[in-house]
């Protein structure tokens, strides 16, 4: 039955691609690969689809998303060559998975403009002289990173503005944008102490990387021992590894803050989200790459933007239902992103594990 189930839904996916005239192959100018999952992950791919789906609607340009068969390069690459089979102009790549898949295919596609989302290309070889892989960015390609420190940064203000003083931050593994979403988180945390008169020793943050961006009973188990010891928050900042924490708090009496996207349709737990706005990311980039004719101009061709509040591309969600914070208002939040993006208050970016962020009122419990 399982074979029979793949053939059918093999050639209905076949068939989607012709027309109901004569069989003519339909085309789609952006194409969006997607990333582990699908288009409704609640995360990079719907967020970033979202971004090409609003962006080609309003533009009138077809648009298509393509799934890797695998969780792996060769399918990832395999992927983005079918879009461009099937008439792409523009690819979309959202996550860092798409680094290296980028970094193979940047020259055999010259003609093709694309778009990654939170990466560089690379070789994702770490034994090279110095330990770091090579990069090149092709001039087809715009990647697009993120201030995720100051999206943390918010979310731990807002937390410690909003009465609670045990914090958690559970981090994935310990890359860069992961480091900077926990430093923020620190420093949000550590302002909000200063703002509120709060003697040192007031505001507690445990802080540990799991080393997945998949849920798991180890972090469970883990989180569950944080929230019976008092933490109140945990700032869940990788991938599905809120699964785990929700389900801690859930036993635990505890909340969440989610990442990335904003998560408050997942549970009522989750009190507000650290977020990339990745939709007006992508539109934002695809409004430049057209523009231009459909080539990157010389401002984005081969370079990475990065971007945070100054471009309105990261923040806190504010609509009804989402601001689930009960004394820290709309109000004075956007007078505090104001300050931020005006660069009256400057959250650090440093992303190297061996230098914690500087704290005089919150003690932090970096843990192994």
């Amino acid at each position: 039955m399982k074979k029979i189930a793949a053939i059918l839904l093999a050639l209905l996916m076949v068939a989607t691609l012709f027309t109901a005239c004569g069989g003519k192959k339909e085309t789609y100018e952006i194409a969006l690969v997607t990333d582990v999952g699908n288009i409704d992950d609640k995360s990079f791919n719907e967020g970033t689809w979202n971004g090409v789906k609003e962006y080609a609607e309003e533009n009138n340009k077809t648009y298509a998303y393509y799934r890797p068969t695998e969780d792996s390069q060769a399918a990832r690459v395999e992927t983005i060559g079918t879009a461009i089979e099937g008439g792409a102009k523009v690819v979309v790549c959202p996550g860092y998975l798409f680094e290296t898949a980028l970094y193979e295919v940047q020259d055999k596609y010259p003609e093709t403009m694309f778009i990654l989302i939170d990466g560089q290309p690379n070789d994702g070889d770490y034994t090279h002289e110095g330990g770091m892989p090579i990069y090149k960015t092709s001039a087809n390609v715009h990647c697009i990173l993120y201030q995720e420190e100051q999206a943390g940064f918010f979310a731990g203000y807002a937390a410690v503005m909003d009465g609670y003083r045990n914090l958690g931050f559970l981090g994935g593994m310990a890359v860069p944008a992961v480091i900077r979403y926990g430093y923020g988180f620190v420093q949000g945390a550590e302002a909000a102490a200063a703002a509120l008169g709060l003697a040192a020793g007031d505001v507690n943050v445990k802080y540990w990387y799991c080393g997945v961006f998949a849920p798991s009973d180890d972090i469970k188990v883990k989180m569950s021992g944080w929230y019976s010891e008092g933490t109140e928050v945990v700032f869940a900042c990788g991938g599905g590894i809120y699964i785990s924490a929700l389900a801690a708090a859930e036993e635990g009496s505890g909340k969440v803050i989610g990442v990335d996207v904003d998560q408050a349709g997942e549970s009522e737990l989750i009190i507000t989200s650290a977020m990339k706005l990745l939709t007006q990311s992508v539109k934002i980039a695809l409004g430049e790459l057209y523009a231009n004719d459909g080539k990157w101009p010389e401002t984005a061709a081969g370079k990475t933007a990065v971007l945070g509040a100054a471009q309105d591309c990261v923040g806190l969600p504010t609509a009804e239902g989402s601001w689930r914070l009960s004394t820290f208002t709309v109000e004075q939040y956007n007078a505090l992103y104001e300050q931020v993006k005006s660069g009256a208050v400057v959250v650090d970016s440093s992303a190297d594990p061996a230098v914690k962020p500087a704290t005089t009122l919150c003690i932090v419990d970096y843990q192994e």
